[in-house]
């Protein structure tokens, strides 16, 4: 088959949520011998440098164009348009995309998030109403609209005002979605169930979830530094809900932590600390990383992963990770969404800051049974999560018809 695969980010190198998903689509399509052609819109030259990368590796073609600027966000404010939509539509890549469809026949095409969906409604090429067209499948990942509506919740005015409209516009987009397109992929049945709740069940709804490449993230062969207890969190900083989670737990709780354990440490790993974040390196023991290019040497100094989210949907690929690499894990209830684990079996949750910190005291006081935890995490990731597993069941939606009733 020859699929067009519409990226909202260049799934290259699968480095954070979104990218990882994608990337080990294209390359569980790839090794079944399918043909691939990305088309992504680009920020920077190192987003040049990674699509050829792809290209080189797991596809025969690639197409791109800038990303747009942000005058695209105010235009979209005038002429009612979702943000997220314009932040990603490039009219440039879309001239491209249409060229291509003309010239070449595609037997299906993939978006990845809502905000791609622009390309295939606004196409040239009459992606719609050819009765041959491409099977349509629209990766979701995340219900975007209900995240919006989180951010709406927590953020005062005037940000509350732009989130519910966000939210809104989003909604309406999904249900085109929904209507047009052959497949819609969530990561979770949550995410479905949540989709169901204002959208009529047309029989299109699939859950993909994540998994885990189990060679790259792996418990620590050696001991753990006795220093401690070093907390760990890692991800994508400037994005609202990983950045939330930090300042709520160091703002709310890591005082209180730090007298309980006057040695403790906070790692906040990961690319694009906001100003916010940095400025959490002013408490004592806290650690603001800002990218780092192996996260596993993070994994395997730390005794306990922390994911105290309050904004999330679907699965966290942190979460996973943690799993994998065998360390106890706190989190809230939206932190273990969508993954099949068992409180105090393979994961610790916490409701609230207080409970979070008599979880940590736990797994200081009890380092056996945390470790059995670890260890109990890392055998449901090695035998419920690789990747194949979990994409076993993604290459038959690009074959048409696709109208199953989702599970």
């Amino acid at each position: 088959m020859r699929i067009l695969y519409l990226c909202h980010r260049t799934p290259f190198p699968p480095n954070k949520g979104e990218r990882i998903r994608t990337f080990h689509q294209i390359e569980y399509l790839h090794r079944l011998g399918h043909q691939l052609v990305v088309a992504a819109p680009v920020t920077d030259a190192a987003d040049q440098r990674n699509l050829k990368a792809l290209a080189d590796g797991y596809c025969e073609q690639v197409l791109e164009a800038p990303a747009p600027g942000r005058q695209a966000l105010l235009l979209a404010l005038l002429q009612g348009e979702a943000l997220s939509v314009s932040h990603f539509y490039s009219k440039a890549l879309q001239r491209n995309i249409d060229r291509y469809l003309q010239q070449q026949a595609v037997d299906a095409i993939v978006c990845t998030s809502s905000s791609m969906a622009a390309y295939v409604f606004r196409s040239s090429a009459t992606v719609l109403q050819d009765p041959h067209r491409p099977t349509l499948v629209m990766d979701f990942m995340d219900l975007d609209s209900d995240k919006w509506r989180q951010y709406a919740a927590l953020k005062s005015f005037p940000m509350s005002l732009i989130y519910r409209r966000e939210a809104r516009l989003i909604a309406h987009l999904e249900q085109r979605i929904h209507k047009h397109f052959d497949a819609c992929l969530f990561i979770s049945r949550a995410e479905v169930d949540l989709f169901l709740r204002c959208n009529p069940d047309l029989g299109k709804l699939r859950v993909i979830a994540n998994g885990i490449d189990t060679d790259a993230f792996k418990p620590a062969a050696g001991p753990k530094p006795e220093a401690g207890p070093l907390l760990l969190f890692t991800g994508v900083m400037d994005y609202l809900p990983n950045e939330d989670a930090m300042l709520w737990l160091v703002e709310g709780a890591w005082e209180r932590i730090r007298q309980a354990h006057p040695e403790a440490r906070l790692c906040i790993a990961g690319m694009n600390p906001s100003p916010r974040i940095q400025a959490l390196q002013r408490y004592p023991g806290v650690e603001v990383t800002g990218f780092v290019e192996d996260i596993q040497p993070y994994y395997d100094q730390a005794h306990v992963f922390v994911a105290p989210f309050r904004l999330a949907r679907g699965v966290q690929n942190k979460v996973l990770q943690a799993f994998a690499c065998g360390l106890p894990t706190i989190t809230t209830p939206m932190g273990c969404e969508g993954i099949d684990c068992e409180p105090g079996e393979q994961v610790l949750v916490a409701d609230t800051l207080e409970d979070l910190i008599r979880q940590l005291q736990w797994v200081v006081d009890h380092p056996q049974q945390a470790q059995r935890l670890g260890h109990n995490a890392t055998r449901l990731i090695q035998e419920h999560f690789s990747w194949d597993s979990k994409l076993k069941d993604f290459e038959p939606l690009l074959h048409r018809p696709t109208v199953h009733e989702a599970h």
